[in-house]
């Protein structure tokens, strides 16, 4: 089996337009919730979010590009330049002809539906762009991706809600882990802060009106956010013999069904994923350093987690650090698990370990080391990051800092 290391990254997000930017806003503990700017969100009575505001879409594409790309999509090209053009990889010849993409999502081209809907009930228009299909498709952006950087191997696109990238990166790992490709574009993205996607959420009533206080006693909702993280997963031999650098390794995974609740999540499944990445890395409890949680700052969610985090590391949790970075950039849905990979990354690299912001009160269910509102400098040897989907359907990754 062959070794899997991380040679890019990329990323737009609430927090910065790129990773050194979102890296230096996780470091200050900075918010990027504020309130939402679009059309009817007067009618909405959630009107927060993790939005990328002052987004100009020209400067990044052309007329042409912008009629086939949707938001989700633009933000994943974005993304992918910078992880692409960091790792230094042009694709031509063998290495073009294997490698490729595996992108999670969720909601697709909700943007380009929420227009469309609109044009065709609100304005009784009766005909439609002939690509809002193209657009909104949640295969989109991994076709886009594929066909800008020359990708011509393996490309799709998981769609597991809130554990889409954590599923698509482990996926990506797969491949290259098992030597059916040497290098796999990988990670998330989502763009659902338009009336009709915010509408739809409001009525789970799992939502903040203020602030995403993750793990706090007071918390009362979760926060979406938009953007896209992308990464590249490269085989470690292959990476070293073009003198790439190597920003962490990405060392084993677990996935699992709680095969229990649609949206309920499950104490035993979410501990069974965290147990069998750490199996499948091959490292003990006590080497876990850090833990980037899913915490949704819903009640639900944060004390399932830290049950489940309690009884897979017994002693060891009150030595863990875990945060939930959705307090500064909100829940991304299909790409939170890509854009928080870049907390564990940092933790790995840097050795700075992203905080929970707006963490008010203790919670006995949650009686962990969550990191609260501020950073902490820490020499972290494998971290983890946590996603848990409505449907029970859970991904754990497990990196290891590289030397």
């Amino acid at each position: 089996m062959k070794r899997v290391v991380i040679t890019g990254a990329g990323t737009i997000n609430a927090l910065g337009r790129d990773v050194p930017s979102t890296l230096e806003a996780m470091r200050e503990g900075r918010c990027g919730i504020g309130p939402l700017e679009f059309h009817d969100v007067e009618r909405l009575s959630i009107r927060i979010g993790g939005q990328v505001k002052g987004y100009d879409a020209e400067a990044a594409f052309n007329r042409q590009q912008l009629s086939l790309y949707d938001r989700f999509t633009q933000f994943t090209l974005i993304a992918a330049r910078e992880a692409i053009g960091q790792s230094g990889l042009e694709f031509s010849g063998e290495l073009a002809a294997r490698a490729g993409v595996i992108l999670g999502n969720s909601g697709g081209g909700m943007t380009t539906l929420d227009e469309n809907y609109r044009s065709v009930y609100e304005e009784g228009k009766n005909r439609v762009h002939p690509f809002v299909v193209p657009k909104l498709m949640n295969n989109a952006a991994a076709s886009h991706v594929s066909m800008e950087f020359n990708l011509k191997g393996p490309s799709f696109t998981v769609s597991t809600a809130c554990a889409s990238s954590n599923h698509a990166m482990a996926q990506a790992f797969q491949m290259v882990h098992g030597g059916l490709a040497p290098v796999m574009v990988t990670g998330g993205s989502e763009s659902m802060l338009c009336f009709g996607g915010v509408k739809a959420w409001e009525g789970l009533r799992v939502m903040s009106r203020d602030a995403c206080r993750p793990f706090s006693a007071n918390r009362n909702g979760m926060v979406q956010g938009e953007g896209a993280g992308i990464f590249v997963f490269e085989e470690y031999a292959h990476a070293r013999a073009r003198g790439a650098e190597i920003i962490a390794e990405v060392i084993g995974h677990a996935m699992s069904s709680d095969a229990a609740d649609i949206v309920m999540p499950s104490k035993q499944g979410a501990a069974r994923a965290i147990a069998g990445a750490m199996q499948d890395a091959r490292v003990n409890p006590e080497d876990v350093g850090y833990i980037n949680a899913h915490g949704t700052g819903t009640a639900a969610n944060d004390k399932t987690e830290c049950a489940a985090v309690a009884d897979v590391f017994g002693a060891h949790a009150n030595n863990l650090m875990i945060s939930s970075t959705k307090s500064m950039h909100g829940h991304l849905i299909g790409a939170t698990g890509a854009v928080e990979l870049l907390a564990c990354i940092m933790a790995l690299r840097d050795g700075i370990v992203a905080p929970t912001i707006s963490y008010e009160e203790p919670d006995p269910e949650c009686a962990l080391d969550v990191v609260p509102n501020v950073a902490r400098e820490a020499k972290v040897d494998v971290a983890l990051s946590n996603a848990f989907a409505f449907g029970g359907l859970n991904a754990v990754l497990a990196l290891r800092r590289f030397i």
